[in-house]
């Protein structure tokens, strides 16, 4: 893996050993990383990372320039692997949140620009995932939800959905709340 834009482009990351997850590849994140570029100034956003698993999409956000990034991840191995990536890129940009992310977005504060969430693709509760973080109360009324997820969902049904763009076996599905 690497950092594919900004000020550490082309930088490695090397994932803790051991791990188990799925990273977004470099293709998706070139895709993503393009159309946020065209359509928003991503130097004025506070980013919340859900699932944030190597800190990969944190990284990548924080190389374009984010104001701060929130990563939660459940997994006490990973959050130290990515708390030492913001230590030694973005010292006081990247805030790591050892915790269940699903539980984070029902019952933490939710007041970030946007919001990345890349749940493991066989998430049980994916389906309910836009709704319970679009109805927090403290989530910004124009908030951007980025759910990243495999092409076998279709999150079109849902009242917040703007649309979908696919890469791969990734897709993307953009949300908003106004």
């Amino acid at each position: 893996m690497r950092i594919i834009r900004g000020k550490f482009k082309g930088k490695k990351i090397y994932p803790p050993k051991n791990f188990k997850a799925r990273p977004t590849t470099d293709f998706a994140k070139e895709a993503l990383f393009n159309i946020l570029n065209s359509n928003y100034d991503i130097t004025k956003y506070d980013v919340l990372d859900l699932f944030a698993g190597t800190g990969n999409i944190s990284l990548e956000f924080l190389s374009e320039g984010c104001k701060s990034i929130t990563a939660v991840e459940i997994s006490k191995y990973y959050t130290f692997h990515i708390k030492k990536m913001f230590d030694e890129m973005f010292p006081l940009k990247g805030n790591i949140i050892c915790a269940d992310a699903f539980s984070y977005a029902e019952t933490e504060n939710l007041n970030f620009d946007v919001i990345f969430a890349d749940p493991p693709f066989n998430y049980e509760k994916i389906k309910e995932l836009p709704e319970i973080i679009l109805k927090n109360p403290t989530v910004k009324s124009n908030v951007l939800l980025i759910l990243e997820h495999s092409k076998k969902n279709d999150f079109s049904d849902c009242e917040y959905f703007k649309e979908s763009r696919k890469y791969g076996n990734i897709r993307f599905s953009f949300f908003k709340k106004s």
